[in-house]
């Protein structure tokens, strides 16, 4: 027994290196969430940096491989620029991710970035240390929110780019009088979609900026309408730059290899089998993002299968975004409605994280199931594509912006009226693997074509243009 236990644990110990190694591999934002395991740390680093060198030409000689034709970035005409990013938070959230994504690919072009978090916690928390220790490694520097420093680098900046609504707060309690000196270069990224962000304590300098950056065609219309009605305030030249997946998450989703062995990983930590059919979804767990509806939807589906007497593998639902500690009512009801309904051994809650690769190589179905107006634009979902794996949204928010209704998934109402039809798609998806399939490939052919990283980038590179050139402009007269 004990010859066999060693050989086991040695397999075990082999396999789970494997694991780790891949995921050391995964994107810029997934990257971050290791930053807390310190032991993975400078691995991550090393890939990460030497492979935005090759590519930007932004390295000394040593680091260009010879013979091979360097990729100039759409964004090194910021190079030596100084350019100041100013985020309400630093937390593992979308927008401070983000954010601090745009922060590398400007210093991988050899732009000068400062970072100001304006709602720094009194005590340093792990997050915000790992967090701001990634910047300062990368070269970002890390500026107090208040105090001279702040005012003279806002002064000194080419380019501020307030990010969030909740930003624009700062201005005032910071520059105070200094503000009209500093609007015309601002650019200001919005991804909120909820109406309590549209109070003139955040926006009332948003007509005086250069530019908005907006991540969907229809949350910009929303802020154009609402600041309109609501606040009698003019929207600036709005500019709408849909995102892109990272090539480093792109390096995985397009390896069979690392997708298998991730896959099987998941699957065993979760005690399902290889042919179980696994719809997920991957969010924050709040009642915005409808995890809620989602459950409801699965039992349906469970009771349709059951009545046509269909024969199937196993389907399970995974709820990845989970938070106990944070003891939320809501999150209580949500494992209270799967006990009373006895569906718990077809029920995963696993705990929040930014490792979604692994879990996107695991599953056959994204559920996005954001309510109301939806997703600003929903990363996880082009992310999901990229793995070929087909996405039952709502048809609300940026989600329509990116999934093609009938072609890459399929799409159904927000609020109660959508529960059926989600269940619905769940058991088509369930019982015509084909079409699954198919759809996937479609997903994946679309990120392809509109949603990588260059992508991104050359989108973001003409909206910093305009705003140079506008800032420019503005200083002459």
């Amino acid at each position: 027994m004990a010859k066999h236990s060693s050989v086991a644990m040695a397999l075990f110990r082999k396999r789970w290196l494997t694991v780790v190694a891949l995921l050391v591999m995964l994107s810029v934002t997934t990257a971050i969430a290791f930053l807390i395991r310190a032991s993975l740390e400078s691995s991550c680093d090393c890939r990460v940096d030497v492979a935005s060198a090759k590519r930007y030409n932004s390295s000394p000689e040593s680091a260009k491989p010879i013979g091979v034709a360097v990729t100039q970035s759409p964004l090194s005409f910021m190079k030596s620029r100084l350019v100041l990013l100013v985020s309400h938070e630093l937390s593992l959230s979308g927008g401070p991710l983000l954010l601090m994504e745009l922060a590398f690919l400007l210093r991988s072009v050899g732009a000068e970035v400062c970072w100001i978090t304006n709602q720094r916690p009194s005590e340093t928390n792990n997050v915000v240390y790992s967090l701001e220790h990634k910047m300062l490694h990368r070269g970002v520097q890390v500026v107090s929110a208040k105090g001279q420093e702040a005012i003279d680098t806002a002064l000194k900046a080419d380019l501020v780019v307030l990010n969030t609504a909740v930003a624009g707060k700062w201005l005032d309690a910071v520059l105070k009088e200094q503000v009209p000196r500093v609007l015309p270069k601002v650019l200001w990224w919005i991804h909120e979609m909820r109406g309590h962000y549209f109070s003139l304590d955040y926006v009332k300098h948003l007509p005086y900026v250069a530019g908005a950056m907006i991540d969907s065609h229809v949350t910009a219309e929303y802020w154009k309408n609402r600041t309109q009605e609501r606040l009698r305030i003019k929207m600036p030249k709005t500019h709408v730059v849909h995102l892109g997946n990272s090539n480093e998450l792109m390096e995985i989703a397009e390896d069979s290899v690392a997708k298998r062995i991730l896959r099987e990983h998941v699957r065993e930590s979760l005690g399902v089998r290889n042919d179980d059919i696994l719809f997920a979804i991957i969010n924050s767990v709040t009642r915005g993002k409808g995890q809620d509806l989602f459950l409801r939807a699965f039992h349906e589906s469970l009771q349709l299968i059951q009545e046509r007497k269909l024969q199937l593998p196993s389907i399970h639902a995974v709820v990845v975004g989970s938070d106990m500690t944070s003891h939320s009512k809501f999150e209580t009801e949500l494992r209270n409605f799967v006990i009373s309904k006895k569906i718990e051994k077809y029920v995963h809650f696993v705990n929040k994280t930014l490792t979604v690769a692994p879990y996107l190589a695991a599953i056959d179905v994204l559920v996005q199931n954001s309510q109301a107006r939806g997703e600003c634009f929903g990363r996880i979902t082009i992310e999901a594509m990229a793995f070929q794996l087909p996405v039952l949204g709502t048809a609300a928010g940026g989600t329509r912006e990116i999934v093609i209704d009938g072609t890459t998934g399929l799409l159904h109402p927000v609020g109660k009226e959508g529960i059926m039809p989600l269940a619905k798609n769940i058991v088509k998806l369930a019982t015509h693997v084909e079409r699954r399939l198919t759809m996937g490939k479609k997903g994946y052919e679309r990120v392809k074509e509109v949603f990588l990283e260059r992508h991104m980038e050359e989108r973001i590179a003409a909206v910093l243009k305009d705003v140079l050139q506008k800032a420019k402009e503005h200083q002459r007269t």
